[in-house]
């Protein structure tokens, strides 16, 4: 095994060393750890870049495919989590900010590290792999949708459009571009394919990075904000508690093989955090420090809870080596 295939395989445990390092640096140094949210938007469209340059845009042909998996991942993502995250959210104050936060980042599904977390977790990475150009483009697509259905007036009045369009093309749409431009010259030079390979170090590093900075640099607003983060915690822990369940029903509706049905487990129970982090952060203040807070605590949440999936999964929610 190369030496990048051991630090994929092992990223999640270099995550778990990376939030609790981080959290200790921003509380022992929180004025020097401030400083450091001026790197937030340059790491990220580093890692963005990165992430992208190793999703096979190209295939997307190949992943419609898989008609079955795509219609039951589809019908997850994107109407039965909304409903599960709609009525999770009846529990928690009618505070624009707080719920902003927690419909961002519980209605995107993830498109990188759920991959490795598959793959612990016995599923077919293969599968989330080829899904992960449906699942950019149609979250993109829907988010605003969403926050429209569930927030309405609220969402016009706390979202500048300016910023966000700012964000979205920094750290999403050039990272994006650059990305493909970087598969395009893969596919027509040998040079390009050694630099669309060496890529492929750049997300674990650099999203052991973003998360350290993250964390660090706003672990004082999560310590100020805990009033706040109190509310969300009990909420990400039952989401992630429920959505493997419904998962698992609708992997049974769909009779799908027990990689596949593992797969969907996954993919609605990770979330695309760092993804919307950005868009947290162009808020005006002091609206982008308690959203980022509550995108924040879940990215703990989940990272703690995916190291139970990837025991529970195989063990007890889809036991078994044939089909479902």
């Amino acid at each position: 095994m190369s030496l990048r295939e051991q630090l994929d395989k092992n990223q999640v445990w270099l995550y778990a060393i990376v939030l609790p390092a981080a959290a200790g640096t921003g509380l022992l140094w929180p004025d020097a750890s401030a400083n450091l949210d001026r790197m937030i938007s340059l790491v990220l469209a580093i890692l963005m870049y990165g992430m992208f340059a190793q999703i096979p845009f190209f295939r997307l042909r190949e992943s419609l495919t898989k008609r079955k998996f795509i219609y039951a991942l589809l019908i997850m993502n994107y109407i039965a989590i909304p409903i599960i995250v709609w009525g999770l959210t009846r529990f928690l104050p009618a505070d624009p900010a707080l719920l902003l936060g927690v419909f961002l980042v519980l209605l995107t599904p993830c498109i990188d590290y759920v991959i490795v977390f598959t793959h612990l977790g016995r599923g077919d990475e293969k599968l989330i792999l080829l899904s992960t150009p449906l699942l950019f483009v149609t979250q993109m697509l829907l988010l605003p949708l969403y926050l429209w259905i569930f927030m309405g007036k609220q969402a016009a009045e706390i979202v500048s459009v300016e910023p966000f369009l700012r964000s979205f093309l920094e750290l999403i749409v050039i990272p994006l571009l650059l990305a493909l431009g970087t598969q395009l010259w893969a596919k027509r030079q040998a040079v390009g394919i050694r630099f669309l390979d060496a890529t492929s170090w750049l997300p674990v590093p650099f999203m052991a990075l973003t998360l350290f900075i993250v964390v660090a640099s706003q672990i004082s607003r999560l310590h100020t904000s805990f009033e706040i983060i109190s509310h969300v915690i009990p909420i990400y822990v039952a989401y992630m508690i429920i959505v493997p369940i419904v998962a698992r029903i609708v992997s049974r509706i769909f009779r799908l093989e027990l990689g596949a049905g593992r797969a969907l487990i996954f993919s609605a129970g990770t979330r695309n955090s760092l993804a919307v982090l950005p868009f947290a952060l162009a808020l005006p203040e002091p609206l982008n420090g308690v959203v980022a807070a509550v995108i924040v605590t879940q990215t703990i949440v989940e990272l703690i809870g995916e190291l139970f999936y990837i025991r529970l999964v195989p063990k007890v929610l889809l036991k078994g080596t044939d089909s479902i």
